[in-house]
């Protein structure tokens, strides 16, 4: 089975978290230039882990010209599969949505020219959606890049306009898809197209039932397939095929 999100290096041992529960691959996420360099050492040591490269929306305050030189060097190794996460957050504060604006389109325009998936991250406030709607704004003009909307938080304009672009939009469902307080997310996970639908962890966030409470870890994916398979009425089995092959086909993997 294949994590197609996880946080890799946060964790404090990350070999031994690879081989728990049968995972075959896993994709790492460089959030940060330091994450993006820890992501791409990981994957240069282990053959089932891959990384992508980019700025998370709350990390934008380190965007400068040398950073993104950086990371754009990083990016055309081998290993790295995508570009991102990258995208806006409008949960803090201190957001800064002109920072998050200008590091979001250059991602965009790298994984355009790279020929590689966007991953996206997206968060509001409670009872808003200002960050979905300043995402679709902005991929309006992107319309040949393929993303995937990590951690998707099942808003139905978000989903609507995610299937109708050129390029393909997968959709990413976490640990978060458990909860009970989680209604839309459940919904959006069973009427997602199946041939659009990937499994992720987040680690260490957002562990699934029955792990929630403790740090997440890449082989918790399953949790969150026997879950999502319940709520599609399908057999785990055929669903992890279905979602494997989603993650290769998006991520050009190997394995």
């Amino acid at each position: 089975m294949i994590d197609t999100h996880t946080h890799l290096d946060y964790l404090e041992d990350p070999a031994s978290a690879r081989g728990e529960l049968g995972l075959s691959a896993m994709v790492c996420i460089g959030a940060s230039l330091q994450h993006a360099r820890n992501a791409l050492d990981l994957a240069d040591q282990f053959d089932d882990v891959y990384a992508t490269v980019g700025l998370h929306p709350t990390e934008t305050g380190e965007d400068s010209s040398q950073v993104r030189a950086e990371l754009e060097k990083m990016a055309l190794h081998p290993r790295v599969v995508g570009i991102g996460e990258s995208g806006l957050d409008d949960y803090w504060d201190d957001t800064r949505r002109t920072e998050q604006l200008s590091a979001f389109e250059w991602q965009l325009d790298l994984a355009r020219r790279l020929d590689k998936p966007l991953v996206i991250h997206t968060r509001d406030k409670a009872d808003q959606d200002s960050a979905h709607q300043g995402v679709m704004d902005v991929l309006k003009a992107w319309p040949d890049v393929p993303v995937i909307l990590h951690c998707f938080s099942g808003h139905a304009g978000m989903l609507r306009f995610g299937l109708e672009r050129s390029a393909p939009t997968y959709f990413g469902f976490a640990g978060n898809v458990t909860y009970k307080n989680a209604p839309l997310i459940q919904q959006a996970a069973q009427n997602v197209p199946l041939d659009r639908l990937i499994l992720e962890t987040d680690a260490p966030f957002l562990s699934p039932v029955p792990r929630r409470g403790r740090p997440n870890r890449p082989g918790y994916v399953r949790y969150t397939l026997e879950f999502i398979a319940v709520l599609r009425e399908l057999d785990p089995a055929e669903l992890e095929q279905a979602t494997d092959e989603n993650a290769r086909r998006v991520y050009r993997l190997r394995t």
